[in-house]
């Protein structure tokens, strides 16, 4: 039984520093050193399975990630500053453009986004955003065009 207890402990404590030393410990003997090793990499592979169970990789996204690349595009620029997915900030909802636009839209809301505009929700300009590539922009779009309320 002490015997075991000295296995386990060991294996915890090479667990515990990252990995398994091969060469015998001190006072151990082979068969010890063997047992220990394999105990570490079960430890470890449980360890590795476990992370990816966690984190789900692979499976979902993570919290707060976007779903697309729309979304992520629009997530780093400034649109959230004038637009809310459902309710109207200084910009209209994005809700409320999917309900006013169709997909046969995107190309023209897309030089929109480019090139700013007013006068379609009010007197407040849209900021343009001269620097970003059409085709992101028509991804934005085409986002923006799939969210509902």
């Amino acid at each position: 039984m002490k015997k075991i207890f000295v296995i386990l402990g060991i294996s915890l404590a090479l667990a515990a520093c990252g990995g398994a030393n091969k060469s015998n410990p001190p006072g151990g003997s082979e068969a010890d050193s063997a047992a220990a090793t394999d105990q570490a990499a079960a430890a470890h592979q449980s360890d590795a399975a476990q992370d990816t169970a966690v984190n789900n990789i692979g499976t979902t996204k993570a919290a707060g990630t976007p779903d697309n690349k729309g979304e992520a595009l629009m997530a780093n620029s400034d649109c959230n500053t004038c637009h809310n997915a459902s309710s109207k900030v200084i910009g209209p909802a994005l809700t409320e453009i999917a309900k006013k636009y169709k997909d046969s839209d995107i190309d023209m809301l897309a030089d929109k986004v480019i090139k700013g505009g007013s006068g379609n929700w009010g007197t407040v300009p849209m900021t343009a955003h001269p620097d970003l590539a059409v085709a992101d922009a028509k991804e934005m779009v085409k986002y923006i065009l799939s969210v509902k309320e």
